[in-house]
């Protein structure tokens, strides 16, 4: 097949992106396809030309990718580097490409991939991709919808309460954080703008970097406890993944430097908790109708209570990434959970 495989754009998770992409097209290339990694956002060449046997020339087109920096991308700086400074989301001759791909490969992270907006432009002119639809990415963002959505389905989550930029300093505005809590962008990725609170004065500090990333922000319970994730594929969780980070808590350093964080799958619990934050995955996945592949986050505190954190609908697929250590505890290595995916992704189109 001709394959796009769609990064970058201009999330806070812009490195991470790529980073997943990259890994992305190496697999799919040894396992036969004809694919380019391709940055949505500063596109391929600014200038008409002929796109004709383009995915023959996959390497020499590509985006050239190298490590993760330890902070978050400069996206004003990006905005202003492209050469055609366009107002357009999408980079030159992105749309022409992927139309003429035999499926996209969305590897994109955070705002503006994860969000369901490029899924909606996607089905409007007739490009098929990879992930979930436009109405399930765009609910699984908002950390406050998602939980407003899954009220029914028997899934704990933490107390709290969301924040809008224009009500923080309202009459009107009366909740009052309970310390610790947790301070963070409502629709952010990767930890970004993140902050572990015990005081008041930490509080508006915390608010002051949440702010900088989104107008709304959500304030949650701290939850003392051991970290893990659960993917689901099709409907069906995968083993459980602990993550430990050595320093901190599981923040965009941890994330992404090797041998940050030290990770077990399966994880080390009793078979009880394993077996329900599985279902609970799985009742996230349903609730918010999640088809193909994602990954849920859950904290374990200390008596032994479950509590879900969100919903990602483009797990990372980075080295350091957890879905594709999860995949490899059932036997599916990267090359075949990227075929996977693509292959479950087309069923989508089967059923239209």
């Amino acid at each position: 097949m001709n394959i796009i495989v769609l990064a970058g754009g201009l999330s806070t998770e812009r490195d991470v992106s790529f980073k997943s992409g990259e890994m992305i097209a190496s697999a799919l290339r040894q396992n036969g396809h004809n694919v380019i990694l391709l940055d949505v956002f500063m596109g391929y060449s600014d200038k008409e030309e002929n796109l004709d046997g383009i995915f023959q020339r996959g390497r020499e087109v590509s985006v050239k990718v190298g490590d993760i920096p330890k902070e978050a991308p400069d996206i004003l700086a990006v905005k202003k580097s492209r050469a055609d400074k366009s107002d357009n989301f999408f980079g030159p001759n992105v749309i022409r490409m992927c139309q003429m791909a035999d499926i996209v490969f969305i590897a994109l992270h955070g705002e503006n991939g994860e969000d369901g907006r490029i899924q909606a432009a996607f089905d409007l002119l007739g490009v098929k991709y990879t992930g979930n639809g436009y109405i399930s990415s765009a609910i699984s963002m908002d950390k406050g919808m998602t939980k407003e959505f899954l009220r029914g389905y028997d899934v704990p989550f933490p107390g709290g309460f969301s924040i809008k930029k224009h009500e923080r300093y309202s009459e009107a505005m009366n909740d009052s954080p309970r310390f610790p809590c947790v301070v963070k962008p409502s629709c952010g990725g990767s930890s970004i703008g993140v902050s572990i609170v015990n005081n008041v004065m930490e509080y508006d500090y915390a608010l002051d970097e949440a702010f900088r990333w989104e107008d709304e922000v959500i304030v949650e319970d701290f939850i003392e406890g051991r970290e893990f994730s659960v993917g689901v594929i099709e409907g069906v969780a995968l083993p459980v993944i602990e993550i430990a980070p050595k320093e901190g808590f599981y923040d965009y350093k941890n994330k992404y430097a090797k041998g940050a964080a030290e990770e077990t799958c399966p994880a080390n619990i009793p078979d009880e908790i394993s077996s329900q934050m599985q279902l609970y995955a799985e009742r996230v996945a349903a609730g918010l109708g999640i088809e193909t592949y994602s990954r849920m986050d859950f904290i374990l505190d200390k008596e032994g209570r479950i509590f879900c954190l969100e919903a990602n609908t483009l797990p990372g697929m980075t080295p350091t990434s957890l879905l594709p250590q999860e995949a490899a505890c059932i036997g599916i290595d990267y090359r075949e959970l990227c075929e996977e995916i693509i292959k479950i992704s087309l069923k989508r189109y089967k059923r239209r």
